[in-house]
């Protein structure tokens, strides 16, 4: 049976969606686009979008009581490749276990952001 994850501590989920479920001993988000939870406001630099993104991630994985650690794959799109070292740099800091990964180049993602990421995690 899934269960709907709904935390105050990452963005709310903008279209037909949750913010993520857990099935199994899984969980999967939604993609998380650099929304400050709080404020509703998105940063304009790419690296200041990057770590908002991974926050949000963060705030799913604990409310689902979690860890990025236990992350299994994650799918990241930028709507820019020339970010892409400067993406690995600030994901390296979060994902340090170094779970499968996609990276994919988009031509736009909502609201204009620069950068979106999905997780598959195992829960404890």
């Amino acid at each position: 049976m899934s269960k709907r994850i709904v935390t105050e501590k990452a963005p709310t989920a903008s279209g037909p969606n949750s913010q993520g479920i857990c099935s199994g001993n899984l969980l999967f988000t939604s993609g998380q686009i650099p929304v400050n939870p709080q404020s509703g406001e998105i940063p304009e630099e790419f690296e200041a979008q990057t770590v908002q993104v991974l926050k949000n991630v963060q705030a799913l994985a604990e409310s689902a009581g979690t860890t990025l650690a236990r992350t299994v794959k994650t799918t990241c799109f930028l709507t820019d490749m020339g970010n892409y070292a400067r993406f690995n740099t600030i994901y390296a800091d979060y994902f340090t276990e170094r779970p499968a990964r996609s990276c994919i180049a988009v031509k736009a993602l909502p609201r204009g952001v620069l950068v979106e990421v999905e997780a598959i995690i195992e829960l404890r």
